[in-house]
């Protein structure tokens, strides 16, 4: 293979471990939540809010520029890319391949973000459902 594809593969198997380390502690977060009290649910919820209206921007922008991109590959007709191929137009397939690659990137970065969406509602349904728990609870008294 190229260097150009050994780099991007390299990148985009590192974004793919990262993204998969965050799973692994989403996870490993969501499953200690029963041991925990509503107040260190609160402040968990808390810290997710923080650390997600910091990086809210940032989704934005990858959400943005994967419309773009979408939009993009939507006016790329497959029979422009076959002529470009058989034209040997070089640059213009060099830039699709950027674009393809940057695609890629970005998708990757928007699972990233999910994620931690994710994260900020499963724990808002947890401190939801110990609300009403402690709702019951309080009434049956």
């Amino acid at each position: 293979m190229s260097t150009t594809i050994d780099n991007f593969t390299k990148k985009l198997h590192d974004n793919l471990e990262a993204v998969e380390d965050r799973v692994k502690s989403i996870k490993k977060s969501i499953q200690s939540v029963p041991k925990k009290t509503q107040a260190e649910i609160e402040s968990q919820l808390d810290e997710v809010k923080v650390k997600l209206d910091a990086k809210k921007q940032e989704f934005h922008e990858y959400r943005a520029n994967l419309k773009t991109q979408f939009e993009e590959k939507e006016s790329e007709v497959k029979s422009k890319v076959e002529e470009w191929k058989t034209s040997r137009k070089v640059k213009k397939l060099e830039h699709r391949a950027d674009r393809a690659e940057n695609h890629a990137t970005t998708v990757v970065f928007l699972a990233m973000a999910t994620m931690e969406e994710a994260e900020k509602a499963t724990l808002e349904a947890i401190a939801a459902r110990l609300d009403a728990e402690t709702a019951t609870e309080t009434t049956e008294k």
